[in-house]
């Protein structure tokens, strides 16, 4: 059975895209689509964390809605939190 959800896309460009989820019942992988492993260096060392995806959903199953529209150029310039009115001294 699909699990469908609405998620926002940013590659190549921002869309929304609707997309399968993992089995929140899932005895392999609790809900959270797949397991992951730990593995380290020669030397024993932590070296990264491989992900073992579960068979409880398929990660690749997607698909485009629409896109969505660019900001406008003056919106995208605009700092975090607006212009300050505030003197500079």
């Amino acid at each position: 059975m699909i699990r469908l959800r609405i998620q926002v896309a940013h590659w190549p460009r921002r869309s929304l895209v609707l997309t399968d989820t993992p089995r929140p019942a899932c005895p392999n992988c609790a809900g959270d689509g797949g397991t992951p492993h730990d593995y380290g260096d020669y030397n024993g060392e932590y070296a990264g964390t491989d992900w073992e995806p579960c068979t409880c959903w398929d990660e690749t199953r997607r698909w485009l809605l629409m896109p969505l529209p660019r900001l406008p150029r003056a919106l995208r310039r605009t700092p975090p939190g607006g212009y300050s009115n505030e003197p500079p001294f």
